[in-house]
């Protein structure tokens, strides 16, 4: 039956009146339903971090002979861990710093076949056999004023062998084959051993040394310094490191593989007798078994790269990495390298210099996976200082080897936000979000506890374009006396306040949130 224009609207507007008045009887409850509670388990620990670094390729062998007040701001932003008159950080408190061992192809200038003069290095080996501890001076200044500024650890590594060793005679390889012959290995670790000496007698204790990089690609097209092994080569250069190592009575510990996709560690993917390295290293039945060895240290390291996107197959391939790692009792997993490469299935573009949020974003998601399903033990930038048109820097420069400006990145301050308030000793706890373990790729939360329960670090980040309310507990307990530091498009790790003194916290669109609290 056809109802009139005026029948219709006044049913409409009955129905309107009663839907608002249902809807104001329960939005109270709805607005407590949008509240995610957030509970830290003291109870439930993981593994304790050791560190957070990043590198001095390739840009510091020249920002470290800047004039003094300009490198030393950048190396602030990198390394301090104090304040300002705000209580903003001045830096983001590296406690890692990874020392780039150059092989001579700047010596050799553009017949080094190395076009990119930036990707070439100076070597403290001469040609005619002796060493000069003057070379390097950029990277070492930064190295001695990481120190200075409580960095805890030097890690030093080679992307190839010095030039006067290598079977090319040029810093990178050939036909994807090694570029160091077997009888050169005991010389090659003799090297090695020298050049930990010679920065020692700048007052550089160096802790770690990884004698190969990224050994599953090819290094043929002299893009940069760079070699590839098989690991059974990798078996023999750490067993003449070893060596050296103990002649000199040095403690340094080696760091392996640096493997270029952290699914080498697990599986030989398409690199047949250059993957499976978790087993082909540590398990004693292998022909190329080193974890006998006196110098080898207590954990296998990979590189993040290719393996980020999407985020379920990037939580995959965690999960791999921690169940390989279950069977080498005592060792750790390192995620040793990682900047934004390639198109990440379509998330993230590496190309392209970004300062702002969007990639500081990124990256954190990156961190989170590795640290909470890989749980990974360190975690390490790639470069540290940047003069590309890339997402690969944490301070960026312009191409200018004398002199020039430095921008900080969001970047720098989303590791901050993990780095300057989660120092080595911290052990992560559990994490339930509405009483659930598992978590959504918008909101990730992890934290982590003094070593002497002084304090519980959390770090939550909220990729969704909305505003997040999150009710945080300690071990089912409300928590108070907090301290938040937030990065976010218009924030660098800047102290805030808590909304309103309530017990919600609001996490804004697209930010990343570090609390503190002392229980």
């Amino acid at each position: 039956m056809k109802r009139s224009f005026y029948a219709w609207t006044g049913l409409l507007c009955l129905v309107a009146f009663s839907c608002n008045s249902e809807r104001k009887e329960k939005q109270p409850d709805e607005v407590h339903e949008q509240v995610t509670q957030v509970n830290a388990l003291t109870s439930t620990s993981y593994q304790t971090i050791e560190h957070f670094g990043a590198s001095d390729a390739w840009s510091c062998q020249f920002v470290g002979l800047w004039p003094e007040q300009k490198k030393r701001a950048i190396a602030e932003l990198l390394f301090s861990q104090q304040n300002d008159s705000n209580g903003k950080p001045d830096g983001i408190g590296l406690s890692l710093w990874r020392f780039n061992i150059g092989a001579g192809s700047a010596e050799q200038g553009e017949q080094s076949g190395i076009n990119d003069e930036w990707r070439r290095a100076e070597s403290f080996l001469n040609s005619d056999g002796t060493y000069d501890w003057d070379k390097q001076a950029g990277q070492v200044w930064f190295a001695q004023t990481a120190q200075e500024f409580g960095v805890e650890k030097l890690l030093v590594f080679p992307n190839s062998p010095p030039v006067s060793m290598t079977r090319t005679g040029k810093a990178y390889a050939e036909n994807g084959q090694s570029n160091l012959s077997f009888e050169k290995y005991d010389a090659f670790g003799v090297y090695l051993a020298q050049v930990i000496k010679g920065l020692q007698s700048k007052g550089l204790e160096v802790d770690y040394i990884s004698p190969v990089n990224e050994p599953q690609w090819d290094w043929s097209d002299g893009g940069q310094e760079g070699t590839p092994y098989w690991n059974n080569e990798i078996s023999g250069i750490v067993k003449a490191l070893d060596k050296a190592l103990t002649a000199e009575g040095m403690d340094t510990k080696i760091d392996i593989a640096e493997a270029g996709k952290i699914n080498y560690l697990y599986e030989q993917a398409d690199k047949e007798g250059r993957g499976n390295q978790i087993t082909d290293f540590f398990n004693e039945s292998s022909n190329n078994y080193i974890g006998d060895l006196t110098h080898v240290g207590n954990a296998i390291s990979a590189h993040s790269y290719f393996t980020t996107s999407p985020h379920e197959a990037a939580v995959k391939r965690r999960a791999q990495v921690k169940s390989a790692m279950n069977s080498l009792e005592g060792r750790n997993f390192w995620m040793s390298e990682y900047c934004i490469l390639g198109d990440n299935a379509g998330e993230i573009n590496g190309s392209g210099r970004d300062l702002g949020i969007d990639p500081a974003l990124y990256m954190a998601r990156v961190i989170h996976n590795d640290l909470t399903v890989a749980q990974a033990t360190a975690w390490h930038w790639w470069l540290g200082v940047s003069p590309y048109d890339y997402k690969d820097g944490l301070v960026y420069i312009d191409y200018q080897k004398a002199d020039g400006n430095y921008y900080e990145s969001k970047m720098l301050w989303a590791l901050g936000n993990y780095s300057r308030f989660i120092r080595p000793g911290y052990k992560r706890v559990g994490v339930t979000i509405d009483g659930k373990e598992g978590q959504s790729p918008e909101l990730l939360v992890s934290a982590y506890q003094h070593p002497e329960g002084e304090d519980v670090v959390y770090v939550m980040i909220n990729s969704a374009n909305k505003e997040v309310e999150v009710n945080l507990s300690l071990d089912g307990s409300e928590i108070s006396n907090t301290t938040l530091y937030l990065t976010s498009k218009d924030k660098d790790l800047t102290p805030v306040d808590q909304v309103d003194n309530s017990s919600a916290l609001i996490i804004p669109a697209r930010s990343i949130l570090t609390v503190i609290t002392k229980p």
